[in-house]
């Protein structure tokens, strides 16, 4: 149940949060200039650092490691802050354990069967990284890559703009592709996220963020009864190296029909093929609206416990949802406590996985003289 205006406020003043009144919600008030502070050192030497942002009553901290969102922490209902996204505490286990924790992905979210695609008549080898496939970019995607920061504040908005060159053959992609990533919070407390590219050859791309989202709380446990609905009637099944098959099957009477919210337990475990071979859901699912010119609401996650909603808006065609299948309890995340299976999920907007082996889904080629431009938002609620 939601709570009223009022008592929202009066939670985040007991919480020592100023408050004001956006839409209906009580988010803190004023924008906080970037703190920038050092993370940590890679074997190298070279220097990982931490930029922490503050606006609308959300709070991040992002790593110039892999762009990575070390922590994003919101309120609840009664304005209790918590980090709602899994990662570490220390440079090490980003380096070392992280099974893509908070990154930024590049250049092709997802995956690519066998780590092969042909473009313009060339053959192309990627780096394969999951079994027979390349999975994220390959081995060293970037995900593992020091990007460099750049701080803005405009009008009442803050954020970072992150940029990344990658040469002509890393990974086994074709052209140096420039990239940049722009994170804004918003006066209202909107985590945004915009992505550009620019290449010098025909290649292939596919950006986007990897967050695990847990909307109770870091370390607190199961995301099955988070509350999950997708716009999406049609999904992608995957063979048993999870690589879609070309189908575009509808929803309607699976476990994938999260047309209407439903909380991410109640099919998880129900004897679907599909769902056997993934150990859960960590599918994309066909979003009803295409590729649109704008961001339009294509998701919303809901916590009943601690009222906390996120809805999440993009023009990509796209969204993997991945339910934290292969987590084990080997991690251990800044609470202290273990993840296991479960314990977080990821709601990554993308273009389909394999398109560049699939002529039939919508195109992932980028060629000189043309700007790749996506954007994703996330609004959070209680």
């Amino acid at each position: 149940m939601e709570l009223n205006r009022r008592t929202v406020i009066a939670g985040a003043a007991a919480a020592g949060i100023a408050a004001t009144t956006l839409g209906g919600t009580a988010h803190a008030t004023g924008g906080r200039k970037p703190v920038k502070t050092l993370f940590g050192k890679l074997a190298d030497g070279t220097k990982v650092y931490s930029w922490s942002l503050e606006n609308g009553g959300t709070r991040l901290k992002v790593l110039s490691w892999g762009g990575v969102v070390q922590s994003l922490e919101i309120p609840d209902r009664r304005g209790r802050y918590a980090n709602v996204s899994a990662g570490f505490d220390n440079l090490e286990d980003y380096v070392a354990k992280t099974p893509y924790f908070g990154a930024l992905i590049g250049r092709y979210g997802n995956r690519i069967g066998k780590g092969k695609f042909t473009l313009d008549g060339k053959d192309y080898q990627l780096s394969v990284n999951d079994g027979e496939q390349s999975l994220h970019g390959g081995a060293q995607g970037f995900d593992k890559r020091v990007w460099d920061v750049e701080p803005f504040a405009k009008g009442s908005d803050v954020g970072l703009h992150l940029y990344y060159t990658s040469v002509d053959g890393e990974m086994g992609y074709p052209g140096t592709l420039k990239t940049k990533v722009t994170y804004t919070l918003t006066r209202h407390g909107d985590w945004r996220v915009d992505y550009e590219a620019t290449t010098d050859k025909a290649t292939v791309v596919n950006l986007t963020s990897h967050v695990y989202f847990n909307l109770a709380g870091e370390g607190s446990g199961t995301i099955e009864d988070h509350e999950l609905q997708i716009a999406a009637s049609r999904y992608t099944p995957t063979d048993s190296g999870l690589i879609p098959t070309g189908e575009l099957a509808k929803v309607a009477g699976t476990p994938f029909d999260f047309r209407r919210a439903k909380p991410i337990g109640r099919d998880i475990r129900v004897s679907h093929p599909q769902l056997v071979t993934a150990k859960g859901f960590d599918h994309n699912w066909v979003l009803d609206k295409g590729i649109t010119a704008r961001p339009e609401h294509v998701a919303t996650l809901r916590d009943p416990a601690s009222g906390r909603t996120m809805k999440i808006a993009t023009n990509e065609p796209g969204l993997q949802f991945y339910s934290g299948n292969f987590l084990d309890g080997t991690l251990t995340g800044p609470s202290g406590r273990t993840y296991r299976q479960g314990d977080a999920l990821c709601l990554e907007t993308q273009h389909f996985p394999d398109s560049p082996n699939k002529p039939k889904f919508p195109s992932t080629v980028l060629r000189p003289g043309q700007t790749y431009r996506t954007t994703t938002i996330h609004t959070f609620g209680c």
